[in-house]
């Protein structure tokens, strides 16, 4: 089962990358050398799965020994083998122990056959293609312009690209998202902007090429389509991208204020090889991120490994560290003059929020993990000072600048609960479950806060345990005559219902939450004193609510509360 990746034609003279090229260029989370007795000078000419039924087919290959325990003599028999075959290098799974046994590394320095252990927390898929993103850059591109792009930068690649052809580029997904786009100072036409402003081509288009079996042409293709132009849209070039057989994505170049070159399909499809690497490199860089917010995702949990979190990240597990808890308001973005359909979608808010996120704390001295949850965000900082003030100090900093940053971009009701800093990793928990308490404390009615900590809004906690005491208990009375009591707040609320207008539950909100002061009272509702007094004397007769005894005040205030939680959860 080969999956070598060979230059392109007219790059016969390119010999593939060696051994310490292709580590270098996959970084340290995929794999971990154990053994290089002949150095890592070695060429890699492609790699292959260990398959016994089909010897001899190891020479150049890094032979992935799939399936083999590293701890059992059958992984000596594979060295040995290997050596034999002239194969680049061995790659074994962890094994039981996670370590390679002394026979082992003995038989790999006598063979003279280099050794290497895929991490623990890198699938055999997901190496593979880590792997081939090293052994596509071994090839070299015809254009020095898009070379030149560091490998991730696909913007940059759609930039360089679109000088080349001519044109305004777009780079693309099997599921048609937007990965980059060009900027270009032209008009560009309609489907065009619909496509970069959703991220995405929009589904009617989709749907449209699926049926004309566009796609399917377009996969099976190995050159550049043309799409003569039509109507108000311009000729079109595309061509899929690919590393060795599998298809990765495509790019779309559209003529932008002229027609496009004679030359721009030789030149888009020299780029096509060039970005190969480039999506390869996004995909690998895409499941790493994944791969770190799952082992966060579950550290905060209660159920995750310190240890892995630290492996991925950096972050030393005893230190202090401490979650944010990030709500943003309603997004500006989602004015529908700025949007085809009007509002963005979830995803793509959380994606928005989070990048921004990520960006922002850069620009502290931390190390920040960022996770979408539902509605918001946490973040995990980790590598804050070592005094506890100090850290506390950082914590508070962060969330003051990043709320601002966040109402700036999504609207002016962002909120930010900070977590309690903790001093170990394993402490985490218990700083996340503190950040969402001062969260939901900031999303209360009423609160004019943007960032506090758990002990900042402590009374609105304990108020919020309280009432979730008693709608629990509520709800698990069932029906009967404890949960519809005959109180003054019942009276009052079927008395809104009947007769309309629904003052009388408002009107005794109101004068609670301003202690009895009418001036106040009448002020925050918009009526005259005289007329706020009518309305007190006609809910007290109505409801037979004694507003002089503490504990007929008590139980409406708890009451009205409760009104508002069961409002909220019908939004």
């Amino acid at each position: 089962m080969a999956l070598n990746v060979m230059a392109g034609p007219g790059d016969d003279a390119v010999r593939g990358p060696t051994l310490e090229r292709l580590l270098s260029v996959m970084g340290a989370g995929a794999l971990e050398l154990c053994v290089a007795p002949g150095g890592l000078a070695a060429v890699v000419e492609g790699v292959t799965v260990l398959d016994p039924l089909e010897p001899g087919r190891s020479r150049g290959q890094l032979l992935l020994a799939v399936g083999v325990d590293p701890q059992s003599a059958a992984a000596l028999d594979v060295v040995g083998e290997a050596a034999r075959e002239g194969a680049a290098a061995v790659v074994f799974g962890q094994g039981r122990s996670g370590r390679p046994t002394d026979a082992l590394r003995t038989a790999a320095e006598a063979a003279g056959t280099a050794l290497l252990f895929r991490t623990a927390w890198l699938g055999w898929t997901e190496l593979v293609g880590a792997l081939r993103a090293g052994l596509v850059l071994a090839g070299v591109p015809a254009d020095p312009a898009a070379s030149a792009v560091p490998l991730g930068d696909l913007n940059g690649l759609a930039d360089a690209v679109a000088v080349l052809v001519g044109g305004a580029v777009t780079i693309e997904d099997l599921e048609s998202r937007v990965l980059a786009y060009s900027s270009t100072k032209e008009d560009v036409d309609e489907l065009r902007r619909l496509t970069i402003l959703g991220r995405r081509v929009p589904e009617w288009r989709v749907a449209a090429m699926r049926e004309a079996g566009f796609f399917r042409a377009l996969w099976g293709s190995g050159d550049v389509i043309h799409r003569p132009a039509h109507g108000e849209n311009p000729e079109r070039l595309v061509v899929a991208v690919r590393a060795g057989g599998e298809v990765l994505g495509s790019i779309w170049v559209a003529a932008a204020g002229s027609d496009l070159p004679p030359h721009a399909s030789d030149t888009l499809r020299s780029a096509a090889r060039v970005a190969a690497g480039h999506l390869l490199h996004h995909r690998s860089h895409r499941t790493d991120a994944r791969l770190t917010e799952d082992a966060a995702r579950a550290l905060l949990d209660g159920r995750g490994s310190a240890s892995v979190l630290t492996e991925r990240t950096g972050i030393p597990a005893h230190g202090h560290c401490a979650v944010l808890a990030v709500r943003p308001g309603a997004s500006r973005s989602s004015r529908k003059e700025e949007s085809p359909k009007g509002d963005l979608g979830a995803g793509e808010t959380a994606g928005r929020l989070c990048a921004l996120l990520a960006v922002c704390c850069g620009a502290y001295d931390v190390t920040p993990v960022v996770l979408p949850v539902d509605r918001g965000a946490l973040i995990l900082l980790g590598g804050l000072h070592k005094d506890p003030r100090r850290a506390e100090e950082q914590v508070s900093q962060l969330g003051t600048s990043l709320v601002r940053q966040v109402a700036d971009t999504f609207g002016p009701d962002a909120r930010i609960g900070l977590g309690t800093v903790v001093d170990t990793l394993t402490g985490l928990p218990a700083s996340r479950r503190s950040a969402d308490l001062a969260l939901r404390a900031l999303l209360s009615p009423g609160e004019q806060r943007a960032v506090a900590s758990a002990s900042e809004v402590a009374e609105t906690i304990a108020l919020n345990e309280m009432l979730d005491t008693l709608t629990g208990a509520a709800q698990s009375a069932g029906p009967g005559p404890g949960t519809a009591l005959d109180t003054p707040v019942a009276r009052l609320v079927a008395y809104d219902a009947g007769h309309g207008g629904g003052t009388m539950v408002e009107t005794l909100r109101a004068y609670l939450d301003h202690f009895g002061h009418v001036p106040d009272t009448a002020r925050a509702l918009g009526v005259h004193a005289n007329s706020l007094r009518h309305r007190i004397s006609r809910l007290t007769a109505v409801s037979g609510l004694d507003l002089r005894s503490p504990d007929a005040r008590l139980l409406a205030q708890l009451q009205l509360r409760l009104l508002e939680r069961g409002a909220d959860r019908k939004q």
